[in-house]
């Protein structure tokens, strides 16, 4: 059996001043896992132009929301981040969450829990960011970006930048259970 040993940062605080020491981590393990795919949430593009930066000549994914999650026909990828992020070579996914369409719709409708809001809150017991990494991976897997037999690195954050870095191996939504958190590069030590 063998035995692998490799350290994870916990951060005192959950944040977007967390985010240039999740990228600079997640890149160091993606080097030393040789692993090319890289997912990485971003509402306005913000983390996702830093990410583009730092993951150049990566499989470099981008997830941000729908049109519309915030307020009605608005979409907070700004047009500037978006060239900004292609121009580096990283791709953009706008899709409904993966933990969170007609179930959260129906939730606001009539009150009523939906088992992806479940699935949501049991992944946030390890912080936001843990949630957030494994959605965005399977948005990934769902929209033929990353394979489901490839190890991805997923970044995620908590309601702002990135302060979560994970090892996956990830899956469709629809196989979610088929999706392993290999390694926790990092995340928050302490949140709510």
């Amino acid at each position: 059996m063998t035995t692998v040993t490799s350290s994870i940062v916990y951060f005192s605080k959950t944040g977007a001043h967390n985010t240039e020491e999740t990228l600079r981590l997640a890149k160091e393990r993606a080097v030393s896992l040789s692993i090319r795919n890289i997912v990485v949430a971003s509402s306005t593009g913000r983390t996702g132009v830093q990410a583009s930066e730092i993951f150049r000549g990566y499989n470099l994914i981008v997830v941000t929301h729908v049109a519309g999650f915030s307020e009605p026909n608005v979409q907070r990828l700004t047009p500037e981040n978006r060239h900004l992020i292609e121009d580096n070579g990283g791709r953009i996914i706008m899709a409904a969450h993966a933990f969170g369409g007609l179930g959260r719709a129906i939730n606001r409708k009539f009150s009523a829990i939906q088992v992806d809001e479940i699935i949501a809150n049991v992944l946030r017991l390890f912080g936001q960011g843990t949630k957030v990494s494994c959605e965005v991976c399977c948005m990934a897997v769902d929209a033929g970006l990353i394979r489901t037999d490839e190890l991805a690195i997923g970044i995620g954050g908590s309601g702002g930048g990135a302060d979560t870095a994970l090892v996956l191996s990830p899956s469709n939504t629809h196989t979610f259970f088929n999706m392993r958190i290999n390694e926790i590069i990092c995340k928050p030590g302490k949140f709510s």
